[in-house]
């Protein structure tokens, strides 16, 4: 082992590795491949009692490729740790998706991202926990315990990929990946002061993701800062054959223009994401969330970027549609799970419907259970108008907001949450004021674009971290990285 200089033991002692400085250390011999996993899962054994934010940790397998092989070039993600959402499939281990009626399924094949992944020459330290089947919004809906939040243990950190930002929060990753159907990456990294990316719906396949809602969900990176986010995207995003919604074309180099000048791009800041509804208490944008964005935006401005008043005038309709759509594609997505063809099967059931009913209340959660009902009856006959129809047309006039903002503005920002991370068990016996954690999130899934939340400092009050969010026209993740980069190096 080669000796760092003091100021780079310093700061890998407090963020611990990038991506790139696993690149720089494996090309000047610092470490090998199989010594900076072992270094992390050595980690993850020591500290993962007290977080919970892995389910299963992996033993080291050796890479197909030699990287001492002076005459290959290194690949970009080549012996970097990562931490992957368990309910993204790997070849031959567990898959549990955080539900008990999973406990022991064993993937038949690698999901696409993971194969991709592999290419690239990452490294897989193990599953991180979620809220079952990615339903929630602080990783409180686990079967197997909740995760907590590195930077506070009494928080949670944000949800369904909790267990996946604390990881990378704690630096028992290097990077992760989560799946994002209404807010799932993005509120998350908020919440934990990292990186979260949501790509376009159809840049990254979805083959090999335990589906909740097929329309929204969408595979994306955690990451310490936001060159690794453009590498990691670049590494997952294409087109693949075994997901019909991918689109064709080359996948840019998503690191090329992050230098590139920001100067009169112009940023959108809708008016509805700073008048929000408050009723029951704490519903409303907190202040010191409020003031780190307005600051954000200030710093946008100070970079020469000109600053546009919008409005969305749907986003106030976004989270009763989604709570429409996502139950109804849930119920259809998990009607698999009958005891028969996966998962946990009742021991005592006599009949057939029995084995239905009886492994179905057995294996899911309230969460699931409470969405699967009103999945069923939302397109129940008689129903189905009212609810599902009604929900799809306010998801298309959504849609239609941001295609006019578009044409004035190039990004538009505001929050990523209403609040820093929140307490665990403050919100669990209300599910309603749960889901208002997505309130910034959800609108950008029904529309199917690209947005980042970027860390900007943390909240007077609580000294917990604040996400800025930075939402782009569909397929121009490169813009919303731009953006995120250049406001990542001014907050520096």
């Amino acid at each position: 082992m080669h000796m760092h200089k003091i100021g780079d033991i310093i700061k890998l002692m407090i963020n611990g590795y990038t991506i790139k400085d696993i690149k720089d250390g494996l090309a000047k011999g610092h470490f090998t491949a199989e010594e900076i996993f072992k270094k992390y899962s050595d980690k993850i054994r020591k500290e993962n009692k007290k977080l919970n934010a892995y389910l299963s940790v992996f033993e080291y397998q050796k890479q197909k490729f030699e990287i001492q092989n002076s005459k290959f070039e290194i690949p970009p993600l080549a012996a970097v740790p990562a931490a992957i959402k368990d309910n993204i499939l790997i070849d031959g281990t567990v898959c549990t998706a955080g539900s008990k009626i999973l406990k022991n399924y064993i993937s038949a094949y690698d999901a696409t991202v993971i194969k991709k992944l592999r290419k690239t020459g990452a490294t897989f330290l193990g599953k991180t926990n979620l809220d079952e089947f990615a339903m929630g919004s602080s990783t409180e809906n686990s079967a197997y315990g909740v995760t907590k939040n590195p930077l506070d243990i009494t928080r949670v950190p944000g949800g369904s990929s909790g267990g996946s930002a604390a990881a990378v929060a704690a630096d028992l990753a290097v990077f992760a990946l989560g799946s994002d159907t209404g807010g799932s990456i993005r509120q998350p990294a908020s919440l934990c002061g990292v990186v979260g990316l949501k790509p376009t719906y159809g840049r990254v396949s979805r083959h090999g993701l335990i589906a909740l809602a097929s329309s929204l969900d969408q595979i994306g990176p955690i990451t310490k800062n936001v060159y690794d986010a453009a590498l990691v995207l670049g590494a997952i995003a294409g087109h693949d054959i075994f997901d019909s919604t991918t689109v064709p074309g080359v996948v840019p180099d998503y690191t090329e223009n992050l230098n590139k000048d920001i100067k009169g791009l112009r940023v959108g800041v809708p008016k509805e994401f700073f008048a929000m509804p408050t009723g029951r208490q704490g519903e409303g944008l907190e202040d010191e969330v409020n003031q780190k964005v307005q600051e954000s935006i200030s710093k946008l401005k100070n970079l020469g970027c000109e600053i546009v008043d919008i409005s969305l005038p749907h986003s106030k309709y976004a989270l009763a549609a989604y709570y429409i759509i996502v139950p109804c594609e849930a119920s259809a997505n998990l009607a698999r799970l009958d005891g028969i063809r996966y998962g946990h099967s009742a021991k005592e059931a006599k009949t057939l419907l029995d084995t239905y009913l009886e492994s179905r209340s057995e294996g899911f959660g309230a969460e699931p259970k409470r969405r699967i009902m009103l999945g069923a009856y939302a397109l129940s006959s008689g129903y189905y108008d009212a609810y599902y129809l009604k929900a799809q047309k306010i998801r298309a006039l959504i849609k239609n907001d941001f295609d006019d903002a578009f044409k004035k503005v190039d990004v538009i920002v505001g929050p990523t949450s209403p609040s820093v991370a929140f307490k665990i068990g403050e919100k669990a016996s209300d599910p309603l004021s749960l889901y208002l954690s997505d309130i910034y999130t959800v609108p950008i899934n029904l529309a199917g674009i690209p947005a980042l939340s970027l860390p900007c400092g943390n909240g007077k009050a609580s000294n917990l971290p604040v996400g800025f969010q930075i939402i782009g026209r569909p397929f121009d993740e490169e813009t919303v990285l731009r953006v995120s980069y250049q406001l990542e190096q001014a907050l520096k």
